[in-house]
């Protein structure tokens, strides 16, 4: 766990198998989720809560039981950035020029099905359009990317209902 503002963060592994054909991408994984080691640990993230309401995952189920159940939904899961420095947990909190990304050609190659990003908040769309589709050139013409509001506690401005509704699109 971080000690000061200058310690570097680490990501977790991708969630997916082969037959994934949707790929959620947060950030960086908060303060809460890397000392449980757990995407979406924060108690008041609604990212579980979402998934219970569009796909019937229980957000109170074992966690290694909701990642099985996000594989056979067909949903991958992971972060733009693979180590980044941050103080705390917000986004805005990512020193930009800290950012090494995670192998996303790999992962395109592992799970070739995948036809469609969906962002959790605008600094993962900005870090993977900047990071990602520029700088190490992975874009295709196939891709369609859809940025959904953030599930984090942080963006109160909208309900959790609110949150469901926008997020439907994860299933368009």
């Amino acid at each position: 766990m971080p000690r000061s503002v200058e310690d570097l963060l680490t990501g977790f592994d991708c969630i997916a198998d082969e037959n994934a054909e949707i790929l959620i991408l947060g950030s960086m994984p908060g303060v809460a989720s890397l000392n449980q080691q757990e995407y979406y640990a924060h108690p008041r993230n609604a990212f579980w809560k979402i998934m219970q309401a569009l796909y019937e995952i229980p957000f109170d189920a074992d966690y290694s039981q909701r990642l099985e159940l996000l594989k056979r939904k067909k949903i991958a899961l992971w972060d733009v950035a693979h180590q980044c420095v941050r103080s705390g947990s917000l986004d805005s909190n990512i020193k930009a020029d800290s950012v090494q990304v995670n192998d996303f050609k790999a992962l395109f190659e592992f799970s070739p099905n995948i036809k469609k990003v969906c962002f959790n908040g605008g600094k993962s769309a900005d870090l993977y359009t900047r990071k990602v589709m520029k700088e190490e050139g992975v874009a295709t013409l196939e891709m369609k990317y859809v940025q959904l509001p953030s599930t984090s506690p942080a963006n109160a401005r909208l309900t959790l209902e609110q949150k469901i509704i926008a997020w439907q699109q994860l299933r368009a």
